[in-house]
């Protein structure tokens, strides 16, 4: 089974005022879905062809920039679209409120430390908040489209959140100002989905 761009749960318009609607066609219609056809063309006959994205990459051969950089594009955004959402969207609360607070002091404190991971990152990329076996959180950023699931990245765990750095991602809305993007999207954060991926991950 070849792998297919993801639908939406929610409309293109549904994140404004904080991620325009023209910005989430373009980001999902054309960036993903040239992700997913490039991941596509990439393993047809190859003995990852039937395989699971998660699975592809932790096995990962990174010297196969055709199956990184696709296979991280396809992952990272079909994650990316998954922990957003305008309704139902939850709070931070039970055991991911419990590690965030351990590791982080505070919510304040995480929300500080992801934020400079994905404004700091050079050129394109991404911030994660990951989880780790036992439960412990941590923050880290990959460049491009390397995600904490590939070897060797530096970066580990299992990502629970992710923000796309990458210009196409705000652009259109922000032109450079990548930090006013990072604080609208904590607007958007969808916390439900976020610990039902934390409680998977540990």
């Amino acid at each position: 089974m070849a792998f297919e761009l993801p639908k939406l749960k929610y409309d293109y318009d549904a994140l404004e005022p904080y991620i325009d609607a023209r910005t989430m066609e373009i980001h999902h219609t054309k960036h993903h879905q040239g992700y997913t056809s490039k991941l596509n063309d990439a393993i047809k006959g190859t003995d990852l062809e039937g395989k699971t994205i998660e699975n592809i990459l932790i096995n990962l051969d990174m010297d196969n920039a055709a199956v990184r950089n696709n296979g991280g594009g396809f992952y990272n955004h079909s994650l990316f679209w998954e922990v957003m959402n305008p309704d139902n969207k939850g709070r931070l609360s039970g055991n991911l409120k419990d590690a965030i607070e351990e590791a982080f002091k505070s919510f304040d404190g995480f929300k500080a430390e992801f934020s400079s991971a994905a404004g700091s990152r050079f050129g394109s990329g991404w911030a994660w908040l990951c989880a780790h076996k036992g439960g412990k959180v941590d923050v880290c950023s990959t460049a491009n489209q390397d995600n904490p699931l590939m070897p060797g990245i530096g970066c580990g765990g299992t990502p629970i959140l992710g923000i796309d750095v990458w210009e196409h991602a705000y652009y259109l809305n922000y032109q450079n100002r990548r930090p006013d993007y990072i604080e609208a999207f904590f607007n958007v954060i969808n916390w439900n989905e976020v610990e039902r991926r934390y409680a998977e991950a540990i």
